[in-house]
């Protein structure tokens, strides 16, 4: 009985070289996967070519950032919109969301250049912001200055005179 268990010598040793043998596939395994990457770097670098595959690039859809004040009167939401022009967007709403579309378009200029980095977004994209009821969708004013979508969705005079003040008690 004394035999079967992993605490004789033997068993030990076993128990030992099963770590060891797993620590060092785990090891090759890590040494695998970065050395591809900075293989990967370096070719990159070495021959001028890009680092990031042509299926890569899909990774980095451009996403507009946005931004949502409200006061009193209105709700202005603004998006940053860079390498825009007012014809790439299209904005509509429903009676409970805003919308804003549009494409941000790579131009390729030339066959022969060479693109050494790539970190800016491109393609399509839609913004659904949910929007209170209380909205005078008649009044709505958009404008693009600068790369800056301004959208303001004037509060109808109801939702202005529905605001009342909540007191807060100690517990």
């Amino acid at each position: 009985m004394f035999e079967l268990s992993p605490f004789t010598r033997e068993g030990r040793e076993q128990l030992w070289n099963d770590l060891i043998n797993r620590i060092n596939s785990l090891q090759a395994d890590m040494n695998r996967l970065f050395g591809d990457a900075m293989t990967r770097w370096d070719a990159g670098i070495q021959s001028m070519k890009p680092f990031f595959t042509e299926t890569e690039k899909y990774f980095r859809q451009f996403i507009p950032s946005v931004n949502i004040k409200e006061t009193e009167k209105e709700i202005v939401v603004t998006a940053e919109l860079p390498g825009l022009e007012k014809k790439d967007i299209t904005i509509t709403h429903t009676d409970s969301a805003l919308v804003i579309e549009g494409e941000k378009k790579y131009e390729k200029k030339e066959e022969k250049e060479k693109v050494h980095i790539m970190e800016s977004a491109y393609g399509s994209f839609r913004r659904v912001i949910a929007l209170p009821q209380e909205i005078d969708f008649s009044k709505i004013d958009a404008t693009f200055k600068n790369g800056v979508l301004t959208v303001v969705l004037p509060k109808t005079e109801k939702a202005r005179e529905n605001v009342r003040k909540i007191e807060v008690k100690e517990a």
